[in-house]
């Protein structure tokens, strides 16, 4: 028989498995074939192969074959939690962005156990189970084979499909819908990260668990350079940074509601500044719309139905309302309080809207997610022949914005779900696929494809930026939205005079400014480029009799729109620089007897280069013309 692979026919025997076809292709490094699609779906390894399957086999670098693989291991600190505490209650395992975590019951774990659960994790590896596949017939006998744990019970009593699987590996056996890899000796490198409490079903009234967190790779190496990693990210946490450079604090009064502090409103203002700068640029207009809308409004758009759980509602004069807990729905009734004509199209509207959706307390975490945040939303009006290029536009507006910050960045295309659980015919979801596809071909830049990963209204870009650490956070997103316009009744007057709908595109850039900041904390490790940073010079008198000289250079600096302090304390300058050097501030101009005699300053940057005595009106002129410029290398050839 044949298979596909590659594009390539390949021959194989009759029967084959994609295990055997793998060692055929000499696809057996730790790193390679660690899962595998056969057309179209994530299969195990020992399903039977027929005639003209298409065979992708997916490495560890591709994000499916990661899944596959820290979901078995995620099986394998199971089976070694089994074995030293055997009456734990396994729940679930699934993997996550960095590794994977289980959930157990009955089990009391401490940081001091964590060397005992490797060694016993390196004795499972070290017996190379593989991995088999089990179906049961029906519920009941799923429910008798797993009687004694409670959880796993529930979880079958809520599965609505059949059939049931459960996978074995050795003496473990656990409810899995899999797929796994084919068996475990290309897990060379395991890591326990941490342990926390969390509840059953992220149910604060059910069971409380104990889950383990943690990482495995197919080399030692990666392990290695991600351990390496998380202690660089420690430096650059964005809650201690937000802390020492007092950019804003979070409160027990207002949980997940972040409270930005002066200094970190300068930066705040200034993201604020840049994007609508862009925006005007870009032919967009701007609108502001109510943060609390009443129920029939949120009934219309779905949210009221689909979204309640997480939205903050209120009663006023026997009317229930909600606040926010996103833009779209009253960018709707912006865009129905006129009449359109074809002639406005593309009609581009943002908002930087304040929105607010609860999280459970234990998922807050900074900046990064939060109860209270604001979204830089777009929604775009346009004819169905304008869908290309006004994608094409979005991805070079988002170039731009994320460039600026020197962010690398990613793009995935995610396609249409399952047809049921979708709205709008095949005919607009294979013009709204071709537009967002054709945009992404035409704009050049590599893409990933995650089929049927779509929203249930529409395909969707999703841009996934890089930071100076190689972590990826997903910020940007561009989806077509083919509900809300028909929820709506939107309309247009087209130029043969009939009312027609707009196809609408939602966007945003930033994502959440609050969590789009805390990126750029971490990213620049707090030392921002001088546009941003809320600390550009600091002026540093030697003696009392400096400080009018100093005071009158500081006037001057601010009126170009420069942060400027002064330290005119009695510390010694060597304590000065040191405090100037923890607050990143990025030039520091000390002023003493020959800088008062001279009318200069002398330069110190904040990589601690000393530069000596310079002009003044130079320095100023090069670093206005720095801010200027969004530059993020300093004339003074410092890193940001």
């Amino acid at each position: 028989m044949q298979i596909k692979f590659k594009g390539k026919p390949v021959e194989l025997p009759q029967g084959s498995t994609p295990k055997e076809a793998a060692e055929m292709l000499h696809l057996t490094a730790p790193e390679q074939a660690v899962a595998v699609s056969i057309n179209g779906k994530l299969r195990d390894f020992d399903t039977p192969l027929t005639d003209g399957d298409g065979v992708v086999f997916l490495n560890f670098d591709d994000t499916e074959g990661k899944e596959v693989f820290w979901h078995t291991s995620a099986h394998v600190l199971a089976q070694a939690i089994l074995r030293l505490w055997p009456n734990a209650q396994p729940t679930i395992g699934p993997p996550i962005e960095n590794g994977f975590y289980y959930d157990f019951g009955n089990l009391t774990i401490s940081d001091q156990d964590f060397d005992k659960i490797e060694q016993e994790v390196a004795a499972v590896l070290s017996e190379n189970f593989k991995t088999k596949r089990m179906e049961f017939k029906n519920k009941q006998e799923a429910l008798e084979a797993f009687s004694k744990n409670p959880f796993k019970c529930e979880l079958i009593d809520s599965f609505e499909e059949e059939p049931i699987s459960a996978y074995k590996q050795g003496e473990f056996f656990d409810l899995c819908r899999g797929p796994h890899m084919a068996n475990i000796n290309k897990i060379k490198a395991f890591k326990v990260l941490k342990t926390s409490g969390a509840y059953w079903r992220g149910d604060s009234n059910r069971e409380m668990l104990t889950r383990i967190y943690a990482i495995s790779f197919p080399d030692k190496k990666r392990l290695k350079d991600y351990l390496q990693l998380l202690e660089e990210a420690k430096k650059r946490d964005h809650k201690l940074l937000g802390t020492a450079l007092d950019l804003f604090s979070l409160k027990e009064e207002a949980p997940g509601m972040p409270f930005i502090h002066p200094r970190g409103l300068i930066i705040w203002n200034r993201l604020l500044d840049f994007l609508r700068h862009e925006l005007n640029e870009a032919n967009y207009i701007e609108i502001k719309t109510p943060m609390m809308m009443s129920k029939e409004l949120w009934e219309r758009s779905g949210h009221w139905y689909h979204y309640r759980e997480n939205m903050y509602l209120s009663s006023v004069e026997d009317r229930d309302f909600a606040i926010k807990p996103m833009n779209c729905p009253g960018c709707m009734l912006y865009y129905r309080s006129t009449i359109h004509s074809y002639r406005e199209l593309p009609l581009r509207v943002a908002e930087i809207g304040h929105v607010h959706r609860f999280e459970p307390s234990g998922a807050l975490n900074g900046l990064f997610r939060v109860r209270s945040f604001h979204q830089d939303d777009a929604h775009l009006f346009m004819r169905p022949d304008q869908i290309q290029s006004e994608i094409q536009h979005i991805l070079e507006f988002a170039d731009k914005i994320y460039m600026t910050f020197g962010l690398s960045y990613r793009l995935e295309l995610s396609t249409r779900p399952e047809k049921s659980k979708t709205i709008g015919s095949d005919e607009e979801w294979e013009n709204a696929t071709n537009g967002l596809k054709g945009a992404l071909d035409e704009w050049g830049h590599s893409y990933r494809i995650n089929e049927g990963d779509g929203a249930f209204y529409g395909p969707k870009i999703d841009i996934h930026i890089r930071d100076a650490i190689g972590r990826h956070w997903q910020c940007g997103t561009v989806q077509l939205d083919m509900a809300l316009p028909r929820q709506f009744e939107l309309e247009y007057v087209d130029s043969d005079g009939q009312h027609k709908r707009p196809v609408m595109l939602h966007r945003a850039i930033f994502g959440s400014l609050e969590r789009l900041f805390g990126i750029l904390i971490e990213h620049f490790a707090g030392k921002f480029p001088f546009w941003l940073s809320p600390y550009q010079v600091k002026i540093l008198t030697i003696a009392d009799r400096h400080v009018p000289f100093a005071q009158a250079i500081a006037q001057r600096i601010r009126k170009l729109g420069i942060v400027c302090d002064i330290d005119d304390t009695n510390e010694s300058m060597g304590k000065k620089v040191r405090n100037a050097q923890l607050l990143k501030v990025n030039y520091m101009l000390t002023v003493g007897d020959k800088e008062m005699e001279n009318k200069t300053v002398a330069l110190r940057t904040r990589d601690n280069i000393v530069h000596g005595e310079v002009d003044i009106s130079d320095f100023l002129a090069k670093v206005v013309k720095e801010r200027d410029d969004r530059a993020l290398m300093s004339p003074y050839s410092i890193a940001p």
